[in-house]
């Protein structure tokens, strides 16, 4: 027992910077997008929160950030932006740690609780979206989700089997666009309603025939 806790020791003692340094874990898919004008990104370099925060990509597609100032990002992936960042830093601070996650800002409106503009990561699906807009109210039809951009509907049709596993970035949305829940054609209350006039109407219709 007593070899076992010193050779723990020394494996902790010579390998210092495995309890210090975060293991990046980011996905793939997200590494691989290539930013658009109006998405957000979160870069944070470990250690130096006055080098982390969000930054917006304006209109002609650059980012300003500190030390490596105007970025353009047309045409270039999360990962290629990430090594730009980090070898900027690299002539203020040793070995800096960075990570970058992209952001969509979109619109979820509709029949959901809780609409409005939210900010996102694009390896979410459609779902989680809707799931963070509060999910559907009593009247939602998640089979009846619509995607809208500048005013129009895009021709999109999002079946419950494919909005639970396809990504916001699988589906082609971007930053401004709206996704729409729509209300479910007959619902509980509607059938009720339904048939509360049915037996008034049948009522009447037998007041009517006594005389």
């Amino acid at each position: 027992m007593r070899y076992c806790t010193v050779a723990l020791l020394l494996s902790l003692i010579g390998h210092p910077l495995a309890a210090q340094v975060p293991t990046e874990i980011v996905s793939s898919g997200a590494q691989a997008y290539s930013l658009r004008p109006g998405d957000l990104v979160r870069i944070t370099v470990w250690g130096r929160e006055d080098f982390s925060g969000q930054f917006q990509v304006d209109e002609n597609g650059h980012i300003l950030y500190p030390v490596v100032g105007e970025i353009d990002t047309a045409n270039r992936t999360v990962r290629e932006l990430r090594e730009e960042i980090r070898g900027g830093l690299a002539q203020i601070f040793n070995q800096p740690f960075v990570t970058i996650t992209p952001l969509f800002r979109v619109a979820v409106l509709g029949h959901v609780r809780r609409p409005g503009l939210m900010t996102i990561d694009p390896t979410l699906t459609v779902l989680d979206v809707v799931a963070l807009a509060g999910g559907p109210d009593e009247v939602g039809n998640l089979n009846g989700i619509k995607l809208f951009r500048g005013g129009e509907e895009l021709n999109l049709r999002f079946q419950r089997d494919e909005i639970g596993v396809q990504t916001l970035q699988d589906v082609g949305i971007r930053s401004g666009d709206q996704i729409m829940v729509s209300r479910r054609f007959l619902t509980a209350r509607d059938g009720l309603l339904i048939l509360q006039i049915l037996q008034v109407g049948l009522t009447v219709a037998l007041l009517i025939g006594t005389f």
